[in-house]
């Protein structure tokens, strides 16, 4: 038996959640499995966690606790490319922005709502060439 952590399960509140587990599924490719009614759960790409300052109430309420907020980036290595075949499958893409850390963008979900996207320059806690460590 394992005492140790196993994964993390980011939680997405979506307006129209059934649209947006099929953008996951079908547009983006994600395996799933069905947790019971249609209620899937993602396998994500390997990930990493940083933890930022707040400006002010980033708080979630949920099962009656204030859990941190948090926000999704989606990392890739060739944000010009990525780009490109989202939007050749009629994905609404912000404009590409430069940063200190990378190139961004948002990606519209069906739902309209925005999960981040880019490559990083920064180095990275996975090593998506290698596996990581």
């Amino acid at each position: 038996m394992s005492t140790g952590i196993i994964g993390a399960h980011v939680l997405l509140y979506s307006d129209n959640p059934e649209a947006d587990r099929a953008f996951f599924r079908d547009t983006l490719g994600f395996r799933a499995v069905d947790a019971g009614g249609g209620w899937l759960i993602f396998a994500l790409p390997p990930a990493e966690a940083g933890i930022h300052p707040s400006d002010g109430d980033r708080g979630q309420l949920h099962g009656g606790r204030q859990l941190l907020g948090s926000v999704l980036y989606l990392m890739c290595d060739d944000l010009p490319a990525l780009v490109t075949s989202l939007r050749a499958k009629g994905v609404n893409c912000s404009p590409v922005e430069e940063e200190d850390w990378g190139i961004k963008t948002t990606i519209q979900l069906p739902s309209h709502g925005e999960i981040g996207l880019y490559q990083p320059t920064h180095p990275t806690a996975i090593d998506t060439r290698k596996g990581g460590s």
